[in-house]
């Protein structure tokens, strides 16, 4: 018997990888969080799972009784997490009793918010000589943070943000990062990324919190804060280079030589032939 912990995506059922949703199907016991993803993302297994829980109303100890359950009746277990389970997922609780339990564990891996609210804005959330950094951090609310991971910490590394469950301390966020990134910094806020009803805005550091208080954004929204979001001013990355050869792409020089190179071998080999 095993317990899954899926990547169920972001929300669009389609962002579920065909691995996760392999396993999905093949498991009598299906567990998910019913206030972060959306019910069609059961679709292919309504009919089939023995049992559906939805667990946004269940602490810890509850949920541990479908475990041991499961386990006595020598059935795997789906543990679907919004976007991926091993960022902001929760599952580091839910693995240490399986483990005191000696319930084995698997972890799918999955799209995260942070990459669905990039294809949404259409962005590249790393660019030459902008930023080459990606700093996922939370606000903190409830939760106490060490110091060095304070947002005024991060922030002094001028590193693209993506900010999880924070949109309710905007005007907070917003006064810890001027200092660091200036008031006329881009920002965008995506609230519900790849759900039928994802929204977002966009702004600066000086108008998105006004802008967000506008739209009502109270949970499952990102903010996202960089100078990648809005420029044009950044340098072609070496990938393609053909000035920046590398192991799979020659020079352009090397290149020609190699052809005339091989010209030369061909029509050699065919005068050697018709001798």
């Amino acid at each position: 018997m095993t317990v899954y912990f899926i990547g169920a995506g972001p929300g669009d059922p389609e962002l579920m990888t065909l691995k996760g949703l392999r396993i999905l199907k093949s498991c009598p016991i299906v567990l998910y969080a019913g206030s972060l993803i959306p019910r069609e993302v059961l679709r292919e297994v309504e009919g089939s799972a023995e049992q559906i829980i939805d667990t946004a109303t269940i602490n810890l100890d509850e949920m541990q009784q479908y475990f041991l359950q499961a386990q006595r009746e020598g059935k795997d277990v789906a543990r679907l997490q919004c976007g991926d389970p091993s960022l902001y997922g929760a599952i580091g609780e839910q693995i240490r009793r399986l483990n005191q339990l000696g319930i084995d564990y698997e972890i799918i891996p999955g799209v995260s918010a942070v990459a669905a609210s990039a294809a949404y804005l259409g962005k590249e959330l790393t660019l030459s000589k902008v930023s080459q950094t990606l700093i996922m951090t939370r606000y903190e609310g409830k939760t106490p943070f060490p110091e060095r991971e304070r947002l005024p910490q991060l922030a002094q590394s001028g590193a693209t943000l993506a900010i999880h469950l924070g949109v309710t301390y905007m005007k907070k966020i917003v006064a810890e990062l001027i200092p660091h990134y200036g008031a006329d910094c881009p920002v965008a806020v995506c609230y519900r990324s790849s759900w039928p009803d994802q929204d977002k805005v966009t702004g600066t550091l000086a108008d998105i919190a006004e802008k967000v208080a506008a739209k009502g954004y109270k949970l499952t929204a990102l903010i996202l804060v960089g100078r990648v979001l809005d420029t044009e001013n950044f340098s072609d990355s070496h990938l393609y280079s053909q000035d920046k050869p590398n192991i799979f792409r020659k020079r352009k020089g090397v290149i020609d030589d190699l052809q005339l190179l091989e010209e030369k071998t061909q029509t050699g080999t065919t005068l050697r032939n018709t001798d």
